[in-house]
């Protein structure tokens, strides 16, 4: 069994244009309400008639990053899926990072420069 698409995320150098855009284009309730001001879409809000749909986030990056649309893999473990990216020609962007208790997180470019994430729970 494959390991599932948990996350989804859009990044860029103005967060809250880009939520009210998603918002609008998507009928989407994003909540920014916190210290990141990182837009929320949760899963329960983002599922179509037969219960299917992710959950995500549209928020900002580092000074200078243009930004990535990208989505996340729930793996097992962070760091052995980080150096098996990189194994199979990838490049280690970011992580592992414990972006909050329980919550650990990295960033990795495919072969072709496209962002993915792992993320462990």
């Amino acid at each position: 069994m494959g390991q599932p698409v948990v996350h989804f995320e859009i990044i860029g150098q103005d967060p809250e244009k880009l939520q009210g855009y998603y918002a609008e284009l998507f009928d989407w309730s994003i909540d920014a309400n916190n210290p990141m001001k990182y837009g929320i879409v949760a899963r329960e809000d983002n599922l179509n008639s037969d219960g299917v749909g992710i959950g995500g986030g549209v928020g900002t990056g580092p000074e200078g990053y243009a930004g990535h649309v990208t989505f996340y893999v729930e793996v097992p473990d962070v760091e052995a899926s980080l150096a098996k990216a990189a194994s199979l020609g990838g490049t280690r962007m970011m992580g592992p990072d414990e972006v909050m208790e329980g919550l650990v997180i990295g960033m990795f470019s495919d072969p072709e420069g496209h962002v993915i994430g792992v993320i462990q729970s």
